[in-house]
């Protein structure tokens, strides 16, 4: 084997990254907001702000919700964004909370006003600022809307067995 300039430059490459190299692992969204307090602190603000929405205000504070609606809310959030399956292995599953939602009719701008409550409340709950987050769980919550959106007809019915979505900083995740 000849000792030329190419075998030269092989030689002189710096090493590798480690394959497994930790450090360099993005943070799940759920992690990367302050984990379950920060879920808590942005259910209650979001339903706070829905509350004080003369629209929203209705859907929110109907006697019929449940009395843990805040904190199986902040849950569920938190499952989708990366956390803990707190909200599917004890509260419910994805089908039934689209069955929830599912059949209210035509929600005009209910959607937009509850996604405008959702950014906001990122404000009052002081999540992260930076730009990439704040741009994943926006469209995190868009993406949320238009789902739940889908069964909004009088007649809409809902399968059985829904997978839970799971959201990260990319968008949907398998």
């Amino acid at each position: 084997m000849g000792r030329g300039p190419a075998a030269d430059r092989v030689r002189r490459r710096p090493p590798a990254p480690p394959i497994c190299d930790a450090w360099r692992v993005r943070p799940s969204l759920f992690e990367f907001a302050g984990g379950e307090p920060a879920f808590l602190a942005l259910a209650e603000a979001h339903h706070a702000r829905c509350l004080a929405d003369p629209q929203l205000n209705h859907p929110f504070s109907h006697p019929e919700q449940h009395p843990q609606h805040v904190e199986r809310l902040a849950a569920y959030w938190a499952e989708v964004l990366g956390g803990p399956p707190r909200f599917s292995q004890t509260c419910s599953d994805q089908s039934a909370l689209l069955r929830m939602h599912a059949g209210h009719g035509d929600m005009t701008d209910l959607g937009e006003r509850f996604l405008r409550c959702f950014d906001a409340a990122m404000d009052d709950a002081t999540l992260p600022t930076d730009p990439e987050f704040r741009a994943a769980m926006h469209a995190y919550m868009r993406w949320a809307i238009d789902d739940v959106l889908v069964y909004s007809p009088k007649d809409a019915v809902v399968a059985s067995g829904a997978p839970m979505p799971r959201w990260g900083w990319e968008g949907p995740e398998a």
